[in-house]
């Protein structure tokens, strides 16, 4: 048959219409889930943290975990103790650390009674140290919100904990109600030099705007550690981490994908509310702690793991289907047309990838390296969960 005066037959036509679906169905995912984001952030361009100050303050417990953390605890913890938050605490639990960050600690609280420690028990035989220092520290805190992060983070600025305890408020009927039990932060790493560091900031901002988009269109499904809040009657009434004591990791994104729904999840990405991390120097440390990460994914739900399934496999059928026709069809109007559709995904994804990385802070990344991390990021994944992994006691 005879288009526009070239000749196509039906398997031209199978190759055609089999591309062009599979380039809708990226299309759609970017424009619907990883613009949500941007989309949030634009319809809160002007910054809400002056009218929130007139709105109510509950008291919120800040909550991080330490191993060995005394150079981080000198260096970002005195950010969390400068908040602009009339009622707050900070517990540090010491998880066995053999360096000074017991004595570091001592040290801030006899200047600020805002600040407490614990301790996880010597020895203690549990399967995850972290999961049990997160339990005692929700035992001990004073308030009923528990805001989490790391001891080697440190907040975009003062206003993070108004900023992220916004996220349990919502307006109904014109008046401001709390009802929200969970709140998902971003949390970007440090720009530093070199390929591991462009390799871990494309992989933050990715997933982040995955796991936040996707709560934003009501299928939240995982939040971060380092930037996460919830009510701690919603952790002791939910069994805490009795529903993943199998897994060492999980203490944020199986905790989320267990209790999270759309009606009782909130997102926050207002600048003021990032909480920046350290980054790993080194592949194999950034392998390990990735590793760790994907290792909690086989225990999420079946409907999480079938939506998270879908973009990958999608995205490879695509990368698939056109090296086939260009192989296949070499210098013809269906290779060509094939080669349309990829370049006009690649320059859509870069421009979405791009202006949310401006839109949060984050350096922007050339075509070529979308490229790369596009397609090598999904095998390094596949990988990590097919080949076993050795074990690992630590955090």
């Amino acid at each position: 048959m005879k288009v526009f005066g070239l000749d196509f037959n039906t398997v031209d036509y199978i190759l055609l219409g089999t591309l062009l679906v599979l380039f809708l169905a990226q299309i759609y995912w970017y424009a619907r889930y990883m613009c949500a984001p941007a989309r949030k952030m634009r319809k809160s361009r002007k910054s809400k943290v002056e009218s929130q100050k007139t709105a109510e303050t509950p008291g919120v417990t800040v909550v991080l975990c330490a191993h060995n953390e005394a150079y981080n605890i000198s260096n970002y913890l005195q950010a969390l103790l400068t908040q602009d938050y009339p009622e707050y605490e900070v517990i540090v639990v010491d998880d066995g650390s053999e360096d000074e960050t017991r004595a570091m600690i001592e040290r801030y609280m006899v200047h600020d009674e805002r600040l407490h420690m614990t301790f996880v028990p010597y020895g203690a035989r549990v399967g995850s140290t972290k999961k049990l220092a997160l339990t005692l520290a929700a035992k001990a805190a004073k308030y009923d919100y528990l805001l989490l992060t790391d001891a080697d983070c440190v907040p975009e600025s003062n206003q993070w904990i108004r900023t992220m305890m916004a996220g349990f408020e919502e307006v109904q009927s014109d008046k401001v109600q709390s009802t929200k039990d969970l709140v998902l932060g971003f949390s970007p790493y440090f720009i530093e030099k070199g390929h591991v560091n462009r390799l871990i900031r494309f992989d933050t901002l990715f997933n982040g705007l995955h796991y936040l988009g996707d709560a934003l269109c009501g299928h939240p499904y995982m939040g971060v550690g380092r930037n996460l809040a919830y009510r701690k009657s919603l952790f002791f009434e939910s069994g805490g981490f009795t529903h993943s004591m199998t897994s060492k990791a999980g203490d944020d994104d199986l905790f989320v994908n267990h209790l999270a729904t759309k009606t009782n999840t909130a997102v926050v990405v207002t600048p003021e509310s990032y909480m920046w991390s350290l980054p790993k120097r080194t592949m194999k440390e950034w392998i390990q702690q990735k590793r760790r990460h994907l290792s909690v994914s086989p225990n999420y739900r079946w409907g999480t793991k079938i939506r998270l399934l879908m973009e990958p496999l999608t995205r490879g059928l695509f990368y698939a289907a056109v090296l086939y026709v260009v192989v296949s069809y070499q210098l013809s109007v269906v290779s060509l047309a094939a080669l349309g559709l990829f370049l006009l995904r690649w320059m859509i994804q870069t421009m979405i990838l791009n202006i949310s990385a401006r839109k949060m802070g984050m350096k922007r990344f050339c075509m070529a390296s979308v490229l790369w991390f596009d397609v090598t990021l999904p095998l390094v994944n596949l990988w990590m969960l097919i080949v076993p992994k050795r074990k690992n006691t630590k955090w």
